[in-house]
């Protein structure tokens, strides 16, 4: 199975478009606005307008309260909802509800109970990013990746943290992700995006798969 991509932390709509150029399964639009990535809501909506049936399109909130992130939802029309804070497993149930997308629920890692506590969340997608003190994502940082085999659990997940053309490959061929999510590791500056950067990320999990179906065949 090709392993998909998410472009998080979009604020133009050319570098969406470039993601949608380069088969990304989402795009990640960070609407909590302490982020340096923060998207404005009518880029947003014009994002989301651009992109409506060709890729994915993710809010990322970071404890927000319930009719925010609807209200966001419907403006934009998002199909994703990614929850980066401390919410619980209810309020995410509430939010499919409303909502009717998907959610994804993130877990901050530094230890194994980190990955092992997203068991509770029956979400759509588990996320696992790398855990850096009063910084929600984006930070640059990885975790030790093998902890990613602690979810044991039937929830596709989606790696983050730190992910760049030249180590993602070695990420996917260690924890074999459903998808693989990049924000400052294809950027020019904070929320600008380097369309060859992009390209190179793509080209890179595009090499990964192969390699890990070759090896397949091998067997």
């Amino acid at each position: 199975m090709a392993t998909r991509i998410k472009f998080c932390g979009i604020t133009r709509p050319e570098d969406a478009e470039r993601a949608v150029q380069l088969d990304a399964w989402a795009v990640g639009l960070i609407l909590w606005p302490g982020s340096a990535r923060y998207c404005r809501p009518e880029v947003a909506a014009e994002i989301g307008g651009a992109l409506h049936r060709r890729a994915e399109v993710a809010g990322v909130f970071v404890n927000a309260h319930l009719d925010f992130v609807v209200a966001r939802a419907d403006e934009i029309g998002l199909t994703l909802i990614q929850l980066h804070g401390d919410e619980g497993p209810s309020f995410c149930t509430e939010v499919a509800r409303r909502t009717g997308a998907r959610v994804i629920k993130v877990a901050r890692v530094q230890q194994r109970s980190d990955v092992q506590a997203l068991r509770a969340f029956r979400t759509d997608y588990h996320l696992l990013d790398a855990f850096v003190k009063d910084a929600p994502g984006g930070t640059g940082e990885t975790f030790a990746w093998e902890l990613v085999h602690e979810l044991r659990g039937d929830r596709p997940f989606i790696l983050s943290g730190g992910l760049t053309p030249e180590n993602v490959g070695a990420a996917i061929a260690e924890t074999r992700p459903y998808a693989v999510d990049v924000a400052s590791g294809v950027e020019l500056s904070p929320g600008i995006k380097d369309h060859e950067r992009m390209g190179e990320f793509s080209a890179a999990v595009r090499a990964a798969d192969a390699a890990l179906s070759e090896e397949g065949q091998a067997a």
